[in-house]
């Protein structure tokens, strides 16, 4: 039986989850050969939490989002069955939320990625031209690579500094596709 509780999280009443069912997460752990703590680094939350979870205490829907990611399953598959009172409807909303903010920054970081790119083949086609038609000198040709390394250095500075925290607070159930990479 699943027993909620309501709290204030980051300006949101967020429902708590309570009692679910221990072993499922214990279950889903040793099935990927984890221990507590590499759950705990692969989901972003403490050892402590873990424990916690594992012991059917208390847990928001964002640390089950968390968790349920990197086990990469939905939140609902932590719990043997979510009934449809308001916590599984909750939860079942949580899952399909993340999806979405998911989607929208993978898009964000995807234009982005397209600008960079695009603004590349623009600078390397104008270069070209300019050292073929005799407007620039023929060393010219070396502001091509020079663009692609320094552009490549920029747009990660920017993308780390400014774009990733912002889709952070934007979309606060969402990784950057850079988490992803790195974390596996």
């Amino acid at each position: 039986m699943l027993v909620g509780s309501v709290s204030w999280t980051s300006g949101l009443l967020v429902p708590s989850v309570r009692s679910m069912n221990e072993t499922r997460i214990v279950d889903l752990r040793t099935q990927m050969g984890w221990t507590q703590e590499r759950l705990a680094d692969e989901s972003g939350v403490t050892v402590r939490t873990v424990q916690r979870l594992e012991a059917g205490n208390e847990g928001s829907l964002d640390t089950l989002s968390r968790v349920a990611e990197a086990f990469g399953v939905p939140v609902r598959d932590l719990f043997i069955t979510v009934p449809t009172d308001d916590y599984g409807r909750s939860v079942t909303a949580l899952d399909e939320r993340a999806s979405r903010q998911q989607e929208r920054r993978g898009r964000v970081e995807e234009g982005f990625r397209a600008l960079y790119y695009g603004v590349g083949v623009l600078f390397t086609i104008a270069v070209v031209v300019a050292v073929a038609i005799d407007v620039v000198p023929n060393v010219a040709i070396f502001l091509i690579p020079a663009y692609w390394v320094a552009g490549w250095l920029l747009s990660m500075f920017l993308f780390l500094v400014v774009l990733s925290p912002r889709l952070d607070r934007a979309y606060p159930l969402s990784h950057a596709a850079t988490d992803e990479a790195t974390s596996r």
